[in-house]
C-alpha cells in the first residue's frame, strides 16, 4: 500500500510552548484515520503542519512520489472571522482558487458544482446567504461544501461535526466514506469515540507526542481509546503525573 503522507519526527513549537514532539508515523493512500487525544494534545497542530499552515521546528513531512499534492483543509470553524460581506456561495468557490488561480474566471460549471456541493451538505437556497447570518453549524457546512469542490486526494478535517446535528452528521461521515472509497487519503480529528470505532478503521492518538498509530480496534484493545476513561485519561500514569507539573506545556 501506497504511503501519502510520511511523519518522521515532527515537533512544533508556538514561542517556547511545545506543541507536538518528535511524532512519526504513516499515512497510507486511501485510509480513513481519526486522530484523537485530551484537549491540547496537538491533534489541531499536527492538521495544519501537514497542510503546510505552519512549518514544524524540527522533522519532516513527506508525500507519496516527493511531491505535495492538492490538500483539502477544513481548520476549526470557530477560528474564522465570520463578519466579511461575503455569501455562502463566494465561500464555496474559494475553493476553486487553487485549480483557477484567483483570476475569479468562475464559470457556468463552477457554479454547478457548488451548488451540488451545497445539496450535499444540506444547504440548498443558502447559496446567497450572508455568512455572517449563519447559525454555527450553517457555517461549518459551509466550509464542508468548500472542501468537497476542492476535489483534493488529501483531505484533513478539524473537527467537523462541531455544532452539528445528528442528521447533518450521518449525511457528512457518509460523504467522508464515499472519498474513502475513491481512494482518498482522508484525516479528521474528532472527539466522539463512538464515530470513531464505528466508521474509521485508522486512529493516531495524541498526547503532546504520538502515543499510538495503527488499526482503531487495536488502539482500543490497548487502552488507547477507551469508553471507560475520559480522554484526558489516556496518558499512563507515570506520564500523568508529570503532565500535572507541565500542564502549561500541552496544546
Amino acid at each position: 500500500m501506497k504511503k501519502a503522507i510520511t511523519l518522521h519526527n515532527v515537533s512544533v513549537h508556538y514561542g517556547d510552548r511545545q506543541a507536538l514532539q518528535n511524532v512519526s508515523g504513516v499515512f497510507h493512500q486511501g485510509s480513513l484515520t481519526a486522530v484523537a487525544g485530551p484537549n491540547g494534545s496537538g491533534k489541531s497542530t499536527l492538521l495544519k503542519a501537514i497542510a503546510g499552515v505552519i512549518t514544524p521546528a524540527s522533522g519532516e513531512i513527506s508525500f507519496a512520489d516527493g511531491q505535495k499534492p492538492a490538500i483539502a483543509y477544513l481548520p476549526q470553524a470557530s477560528h474564522l472571522q465570520r463578519d466579511f460581506p461575503i455569501t455562502v456561495e463566494e465561500v464555496v468557490v474559494t475553493g476553486f482558487y487553487p485549480k483557477i488561480g484567483e483570476t475569479l474566471n468562475i464559470g457556468r460549471e463552477h457554479h454547478d458544482v457548488a451548488k451540488k456541493a451545497l445539496h450535499d451538505v444540506g444547504l440548498s437556497g443558502f447559496k446567497d446567504r450572508p455568512i455572517s447570518e449563519l447559525s454555527g453549524g450553517e457555517f461549518q457546512r459551509t466550509l464542508f461544501a468548500r472542501v468537497i469542490v476542492q476535489d483534493a486526494p488529501i483531505v484533513l478535517l478539524d473537527e467537523p461535526f462541531t455544532a452539528i446535528d445528528a442528521e447533518t452528521t450521518a449525511r457528512l461521515i457518509r460523504l467522508l466514506l464515499d472519498w474513502h472509497k475513491e481512494g482518498r487519503t482522508v484525516i479528521c480529528v474528532l472527539h466522539d469515540l463512538l464515530l470513531i470505532k464505528k466508521y474509521f478503521p485508522e486512529s493516531i492518538v495524541l498526547q503532546g507526542k504520538c502515543l499510538g498509530i495503527g488499526h482503531t480496534h487495536q488502539m482500543f484493545e490497548q487502552k488507547l481509546l477507551s469508553f471507560d476513561l475520559d480522554m484526558a485519561e489516556l496518558i499512563p500514569a507515570d506520564e500523568a503525573n508529570q503532565h500535572k507539573h507541565h500542564k502549561h506545556h500541552g496544546h
